[in-house]
């Protein structure tokens, strides 16, 4: 199997962890057994242990050049600090839908980002891509909330959102790392600096967590939050963007959506009303016209 093909069936991958994470936040939220900073605590905490204990059995011994030292620290805020904090608060007050939907608008981002700074000309079907990707989001936050609960997925939708921005940062900052040093060794110290930035906002909750309520399902669904749901999904990512780019990168997670909806239909029974499918249509429509010119 070549790298190439590893690259693409890992950021496949990385997409389908993604969408478990989604709707097992959802799960341990709704049902009180840890709030998202704790459980991002958890994530962060357990992620950094692998990356040390791998880099303490492994040979690479490399130490961070100066020069790169701000750039991994802006990469641990916009991919783990921020990102995270955001998207799991996020997802909390959402449906896991909107969730997923929303975040269909990061390849619209990475296509804007890297035509302002590689110099590229926006053409018509960008900017038309762009619109539909701002109308689609809008479909979403606008319509079929109840009134009980309106505020808090306003609020669920608009943090989900801002988690996307910063993911799109990341993708452009990242790329020059991967090409300096291995894909374990930038994640090690993205979730080392992560780590360190989040651990203030979430030791209260962490120290919350309900751990004499979990049961085998609850630890089974914690472990594939933390393995597969961040660990190998960080990984695969990275080594994506690494071997293939941040736009093919940014490109999988239209896969995302599909197996949210699938895994939040069967496990948390949340319905696929009409206005999630139109909004769906909608934002897909504007991540293919944002991105259907070859990209340079």
């Amino acid at each position: 199997m070549t790298p190439r093909i590893k690259a693409h069936l890992g950021l496949l991958a990385t997409n389908l962890f993604f969408a478990i994470n989604i709707s097992a936040i959802k799960y341990f939220t709704t049902r009180g057994l840890a709030d998202p900073y704790g459980l991002n605590v958890v994530r962060s905490g357990v992620c950094v242990a692998l990356f040390w204990l791998l880099f303490l059995i492994g040979t690479e011994k490399k130490k961070i050049e100066k020069k790169y030292i701000v750039r991994f620290i802006l990469c641990a805020f916009s991919a783990l600090a921020a990102n995270q904090m955001l998207f799991m608060k996020g997802v909390s007050l959402t449906y896991p839908i909107h969730a997923s939907l929303l975040l269909l608008i990061t390849p619209i981002l990475i296509t804007f980002i890297a035509a302002w700074v590689l110099k590229e000309t926006l053409t018509a079907p960008k900017l038309i891509g762009l619109l539909l990707g701002i109308a689609g989001a809008c479909i979403l936050i606008l319509s079929g909330h109840s009134t009980t609960k309106r505020n808090d997925i306003l609020l669920g939708d608009f943090l989900v959102i801002m988690s996307t921005v910063l993911y799109t940062i990341y993708f452009i900052l990242v790329k020059p790392l991967m090409q300096k040093y291995s894909t374990m060794y930038v994640m090690r110290w993205v979730f080392t600096f992560g780590l360190i930035m989040i651990l203030p906002l979430g030791w209260n909750e962490f120290t919350q967590i309900t751990w004499n309520e979990f049961k085998l399902n609850e630890y089974l669904l914690l472990f594939m939050v933390v393995i597969p749901g961040t660990f190998l999904a960080y990984v695969f990512n990275a080594y994506g963007i690494k071997k293939l780019s941040a736009s093919t990168a940014g490109a999988y997670i239209y896969s995302q959506p599909v197996f949210a909806v699938i895994i939040a239909t069967i496990f948390l029974r949340e319905t696929l009303e009409l206005y999630k499918i139109i909004a769906g249509i909608v934002i897909f429509s504007g991540v293919y016209l944002a991105n259907m010119e070859g990209k340079k």
